[in-house]
């Protein structure tokens, strides 16, 4: 099983650094850009609590299970969200998309799908995975929305699947990619990307 190691992911959009604690008030920034963890449904951490999120997602990734980045946008050089692999299995081996979040000006911009195209990549291309997971909010429309823009296919719904932020249940929509689908996913990224920096 390969192991996930820290890496750099870049293209000329952005680069995916591996988070660490050094991250975190850069990170509070960004979410105080349109205080995105007012969001009922997201995973972005309120003021204070950045260092103890990155903490558990490096236990996660102690654990074997996770990849944690910091999202950096090229052109201003600023950290602006996190994102990471997640839910990582070997046989069949797959992992997980998900825990992403950006400063709102970078919100339905071409920042999206260029760190999705680059991990993507990576986890067909290097991991060697033969599916790609994306797990989001049933009430969460527009990350549905952005899921299917991607390329995944929409596979069904778990029912009262885990807990929101507030204690609340969530119903999650779960989307794949599988690695024969990969080399049309990745040339539509490549064409949406041009589009949307262009």
């Amino acid at each position: 099983m390969p192991a996930l190691t820290p890496v750099l992911l870049e293209d000329a959009f952005v680069a995916l650094e591996p988070l660490t604690p050094d991250h975190a008030p850069a990170l509070e920034a960004a979410a105080a850009d349109g205080e995105v963890w007012k969001l009922w449904f997201a995973s972005t951490p309120a003021p204070g609590e950045m260092g103890a999120y990155i903490a558990k997602a490096l236990e996660g990734h102690a654990a074997g299970l996770m990849l944690p980045f910091a999202v950096r946008e090229k052109s201003s050089g600023e950290i602006v969200g996190t994102t990471r692999f997640y839910n990582y299995v070997d046989d069949p081996r797959r992992v997980a998309i998900g825990y992403t979040w950006y400063a709102k000006r970078w919100q339905k911009s071409h920042l999206n799908t260029a760190c999705k195209r680059l991990l993507l990549q990576y986890a067909f291309e290097t991991l060697g995975c033969v599916a790609v997971e994306f797990h989001t909010d049933h009430r969460n429309l527009d990350s549905q929305r952005a899921i299917e823009r991607l390329g995944a296919r929409r596979e069904g719904v778990l029912r009262q699947h885990k807990r929101r932020p507030d204690g609340t249940l969530r119903d999650t929509v779960c989307f794949s990619v599988i690695d024969s689908e990969w080399p049309d996913v990745s040339r539509w990224l490549a064409l949406r990307l041009e589009r949307l920096a262009g």
